[in-house]
């Protein structure tokens, strides 16, 4: 399932930004935050498009899925417990199937050990499926306060060609039945897929605004290595948008939800202002996070240094590394201060905010004269793909549709 959508200057109002309320954030990179991450690797079916760490099973032990990711929280906060907790996020894989009862568990562990934000945002993502939207109760019952649902199209013949088990009349109905339950939803879509064209989507996605909640995920279909797609691309088998299509797509999708009161805060996530995924903003301002469950990372700030964390892929490996030595973690990965800079450059380069300095400095431990190309700076400032400011490198428009080169020239 692919869907997905998660401070500096406080410009959205947000009370979790950078507040302490008397609890120590540290190892927080500049109000950044702490998230916890639950992996379910789980799914219906798996999309042809989709290169996340997914399975189908026909048989799972609910129960011994629910104690192992309850056992790993439990190891990773033997080193973060007691850290307040702005976020937790249940995503896949398609977390919508786990039994509300799971779910419960696992946020009763987080309780247990963390300290939880009084306005913590707890998101579930979800198949908008009738089957998967008549459980939306019992989630909200287990604690989940936000959900993020893959709708993905509006047009029924696109959703079969994604492979979706959704129709579009399920799709709204799911929207529906989330908005009676959530005061807080997003509704995912993608754009560039095979044929479509730009006066088609600005149709599509005008029917799907007057349906959206607060939030809106909007993003560009790509073709992943080692996906069905991917080899239906190389025989000729998918016809893409031209480049040109989908600058089209990308700037019809930014003026047709900027102009519905939702701009974008990252370069494929739109809210009103207040409404941005809390969790994602962990990850965009290089927070610090705990992830469980197969194949998922994390990265901790410890007394020693900064680490990226990551658990084994396999499902079945993961679950019984967990039931016989209280984890499924691999080695962990030592974070040099350059390949922070790097890490929080390319993060932080995606939001509307930017990115502060003194964020790079903390990491880097030295002014930011030295560890940024500054003619680069001012060249890519002069070019119209960094906004002018002191104290914070922004991406325009123009320099997040190429990020990646923007990146290589302050680092060079």
């Amino acid at each position: 399932m692919q869907t997905g959508d998660g401070g500096i200057d406080s410009a959205d109002g947000s009370s979790f930004v950078g507040e302490t309320d008397g609890i120590s954030l540290v190892g927080e990179t500049d109000g950044g935050g702490f998230g916890i991450y639950v992996h379910w690797p789980f799914c219906a079916a798996k999309c042809p498009y989709c290169d996340f760490n997914s399975h189908v099973r026909d048989d799972i032990d609910h129960a011994a899925w629910s104690a192992a990711l309850v056992r790993e929280l439990d190891h990773f906060a033997r080193e973060t417990g007691g850290r307040r907790v702005n976020s937790v996020f249940f995503g896949g894989g398609t977390p919508s199937l786990m039994a509300p009862a799971s779910i419960a568990a696992v946020l009763e562990a987080v309780d247990r050990s963390w300290k939880l934000a009084p306005d913590i945002e707890i998101t579930l993502e979800a198949n908008p499926t009738s089957v998967e939207a008549a459980r939306f109760a019992g989630f909200k019952a287990a604690g989940i306060n936000r959900v993020s649902l893959g709708v993905q199209s509006l047009i029924d013949a696109d959703l079969a060609a994604l492979g979706r088990q959704h129709s579009s009349a399920e799709a709204l109905a799911a929207v529906d039945v989330a908005s009676r339950h959530f005061d807080r939803f997003s509704f995912d879509m993608i754009y560039g897929r095979p044929g479509q064209t730009v006066e088609a989507w600005a149709d599509e996605l005008s029917g799907a605004i007057s349906r959206m909640g607060d939030h809106a995920s909007a993003y560009q279909l790509t073709i992943e290595p080692s996906t069905v797609f991917a080899g239906r691309y190389r025989r000729g088998e998918l016809v893409m948008p031209d480049d040109e299509i989908q600058a089209g797509l990308f700037e019809t999708t930014r003026a047709l939800l900027t102009a519905s009161g939702r701009p974008a805060y990252e370069v494929s996530n739109h809210a009103r202002p207040g409404q941005e995924c809390r969790h994602n903003l962990v990850y965009w301002r290089y927070g610090d996070y705990v992830g469980v469950g197969p194949g998922a990372h994390g990265r901790l700030t410890l007394p020693d240094g900064r680490y990226g964390t990551r658990t084994h892929r396999a499902p079945e490996v993961w679950l019984e590394r967990v039931q016989t030595g209280g984890h499924g973690e691999q080695p962990r990965e030592s974070i040099a201060p350059e390949d922070q800079v790097a890490e929080a450059l390319m993060m932080g380069l995606r939001l509307a905010e930017g990115v502060p300095l003194a964020r790079l400095e903390r990491c880097a431990g030295t002014p930011a004269t030295q560890i940024l190309d500054m003619a680069a700076v001012a060249a890519l400032t002069d070019g119209g793909y960094l906004a002018p400011s002191r104290d914070r490198l922004i991406a325009t428009d123009a320099g997040q549709a190429v990020l990646d080169s923007v990146l290589g020239r302050l680092l060079a």
